[in-house]
């Protein structure tokens, strides 16, 4: 049986002092993912990023807990140290929960994914996760589904994002969610966003329009699912959709000409479209992660301010 510490989480898992301090007391914390430092963003932009998001976090008056692994240690909220080791060092590891034990067991340093991280969050008892865009069902590979469905489907959090990657299937995550008990709420829209994109073209059956209806939907919640709620970027601030369209295109080529498959081909179709759009669409993705990231603030401070 695992030991556990004074906190009731397992012994490989360490809570930040800022982290503890805020949980003990019933303060607001924003649970972060640590693969957008050490994976999503490229170098130098994904440190300076990186802070930017906690700051973002804290000036609407939450905790940032960013969350990942160093020499085999989990620690729920993250120091600006470790934050930098994650975005320096080129042996991070890429975390989703299955991977969690291993990484421990060899002392690896590592990121945590969507999956990894909410699992993690909610453990520590973090209710609130601010992420960029989900993983889902692959293109023309159905088989081909992220972890994270299947850890939202078990894991009680609320998760911010910007929908899922257009670079993926987005009806068939969407009916995947449904399937999976996963609530779907869209944030001052009745679409679902496609991450770059405001409008993938799929409705939603819910909406809200305040971070207070969002508490209520929490305090209402009688299942373990995660709730997710969708919050597109501005019709002004998305990547032009016939420039997505054009370069997404050419990127699905490019991986059936490279061969490109499993764990490669998010990595490898971001790249393209960092490059093809001449850095527009990585500037799309850091609004994208500030935005949820201030959303997610507010929900904790609304969700810490119910009686």
């Amino acid at each position: 049986m695992t030991s556990e510490n004074g906190v009731g989480l397992p012994l490989v898992i360490s809570l930040g002092p800022r982290v503890a301090a805020a949980i003990e007391a019933g303060r607001p914390v924003v649970a972060l993912e640590s693969t957008i430092v050490s994976h999503g963003l490229p170098r130098p932009d994904n440190l300076r990023v990186a802070r930017e998001i906690e700051r973002t976090v804290a000036s609407a008056g939450a905790v940032p807990a960013t969350i990942g692994m160093i020499g085999g240690r989990i620690t729920v909220g993250l120091d600006d140290a470790a934050i930098e080791h994650l975005a320096t060092n080129d042996n991070v590891v890429k975390l989703s929960v299955r991977d969690l034990a291993p990484a421990v067991a060899s002392k690896a340093d590592g990121a945590t994914t969507v999956a990894a991280t909410a699992h993690l969050a909610a453990r520590a008892g973090i209710a609130v996760f601010a992420t960029g865009g989900l993983g889902g069902v692959h293109r023309d590979a159905p088989f081909d589904e992220s972890a994270d469905l299947t850890a939202l489907s078990r894991t009680p959090i609320v998760v911010v994002s910007a929908g899922v990657k257009s670079i993926l299937d987005v009806g068939a995550t969407l009916e995947r969610l449904e399937t999976l008990g996963v609530a779907v709420i869209g944030y001052r829209t009745t679409r679902f966003p496609g991450f770059y994109l405001r409008d993938s073209g799929f409705d939603l059956d819910w909406s809200v329009d305040t971070p207070e209806q969002v508490a209520a939907i929490m305090a209402a919640r009688v299942g373990d699912a995660a709730v997710l709620v969708a919050n597109p970027l501005p019709a002004d601030e998305q990547l032009d959709p016939g420039l997505h369209d054009r370069v997404l295109a050419a990127a699905m080529a490019g991986l059936q000409r490279d061969g490109i498959t499993g764990k490669a081909v998010t990595p490898y179709l971001l790249a393209h479209f960092h490059e093809a759009t001449a850095g527009a669409s990585l500037a799309a993705n850091v609004r994208i992660i500030l935005r949820n990231a201030e959303l997610g603030a507010r929900i904790a401070v609304a969700a810490a301010s119910r009686p």
